[in-house]
């Protein structure tokens, strides 16, 4: 921590506070995935095209990358809670528009906001981080990632059965609510961070790029961490079509039960946060790039439709969130040890650069799954952790320069 942040934030901080921040961010961060598995509902209604369904996830994750390009650098220099508290009222604008479109162009353009108000959850993290000391950071980091990835990985199911007993309109509406709920809590409990910066916006903005430049280990992390939410994005907007198609023929409710085993993968958080601090982080970072390759083998197996075939993609999608949970801490614990008062500046890029990946994950999942099954999707999912094992293999192996431990 900072000697300009001590002065706001209290020395010991309760236990409870990172338990909220943890359930926060996992109630933000399902905004941006409650959509994945009602792709076939929402296109149904709206009239899109199946070769166009992947732009229902996918403008929701363009505007989160928007977000976290020109709104999280706003943490170095606006006060956190105030921040915070303004972008969720986005979201939750978002998700009431979302919740009456009519059209595909106005459900597209409230995705596209629900993806810049959910990036609260990118200035919350950081914040988290500044309320630890550097020998538990990754702890923290982990406890509040892991209420993260809960959100991720129990979003799918809540929609899917909310749209089963409801419609999924009603999706958008619960979580509307939600976020109003989320916004009183953390005006009341959440301590002030207030930054000291002498840079404007426009300056803010600039320094970025210099960022990019001068910070190998960055650029490497928000490589690798692209090449493996693309396959995860991929993976939880194909795999849901291929389990509604007539090889599976499941129901929206049965795509919620498989979506909960994802949920499994949440338990990576907390335990690669203690690696990190132990610094196992780079070392262990080729181990979880071959688990999200291996997820992505595992779901082959089988013939379509059969109970193996169900066995093996549910446990792929285990492995997978896994995978791509442990890599993430490990990547944040990394890049928040560079510089204190540069950690939302930092964060906006390492998240913009793999939500990018994440965002053409999923429009080409949606594509190659209409163009060639579970057999091309499968195989271009595979290829993403590869792309990020081979880049891997050319890391400096002292680890001195790019400060990954």
């Amino acid at each position: 921590m900072t000697a300009t942040d001590a002065h706001s934030i209290p020395a010991a901080v309760p236990s409870w506070i990172t338990l909220l921040l943890a359930s926060a961010c996992g109630l933000i961060v399902a905004n941006i995935y409650y959509a994945q598995p009602l792709v076939g509902p929402i296109s149904a209604t709206l009239g899109l095209s199946p070769h166009s369904a992947g732009l229902i996830v996918t403008m929701t994750q363009v505007g989160y990358g928007i977000g976290l390009l020109f709104l999280v650098p706003l943490a170095d220099l606006i006060e956190n809670r105030r921040l915070v508290l303004l972008v969720v009222a986005v979201a939750a604008c978002a998700l009431a528009a979302a919740a009456s479109a009519t059209s595909a162009a106005a459900f597209l353009l409230a995705s596209l906001f629900i993806g810049l108000g959910s990036v609260a959850v990118q200035i919350l993290v950081p914040y988290a981080a500044h309320l630890a000391p550097d020998a538990v950071r990754g702890q923290t980091v982990g406890k509040v990632m892991s209420g993260l990835m809960l959100g991720i990985m129990l979003a799918r199911p809540v929609a899917s059965f909310l749209t089963d007993l409801f419609s999924w309109r009603a999706v958008f509406v619960l979580s509307t609510l939600v976020m109003l709920l989320v916004a009183a809590v953390l005006s009341r409990a959440l301590p002030p961070r207030r930054p000291v910066s002498d840079l404007g916006y426009g300056a803010l903005l600039r320094s970025m790029g210099t960022l990019v430049a001068t910070t190998p280990l960055l650029r490497r992390r928000a490589l690798y961490q692209a090449c493996l939410f693309g396959a995860f994005s991929l993976f939880w907007t194909a795999a849901p079509l291929l389990l509604a198609s007539p090889a599976f023929g499941l129901s929206q409710t049965g795509i919620a039960l498989f979506a909960l085993a994802g949920v499994a993968g949440a338990i990576a958080a907390p335990l690669a946060g203690r690696c990190a601090d132990k610094g196992w982080g780079k070392r262990l970072t080729p181990v979880v790039i071959l688990l999200v390759a291996s997820a992505f083998l595992l779901s082959k197996f089988g013939t379509d439709g059969s109970t193996a075939a169900l066995v093996a993609l549910t446990l792929a999608g285990v492995v997978l969130d896994f995978g791509v949970s442990a890599n993430l801490v490990f990547s944040q614990r990394a890049i928040y040890g560079l510089n204190a008062a540069m950690r939302g500046r930092l964060n906006g890029l390492f998240m913009a650069t793999f939500f990018v990946g994440g965002a053409i994950g999923s429009a080409v999942g949606a594509w190659a799954f209409a163009q060639g099954g579970w057999a091309l999707t499968s195989w271009i999912g595979f290829a993403l952790p590869i792309a990020a094992l081979l880049y891997f293999t050319t890391e400096p192996r002292t680890g001195a320069t790019l400060r990954s431990n």
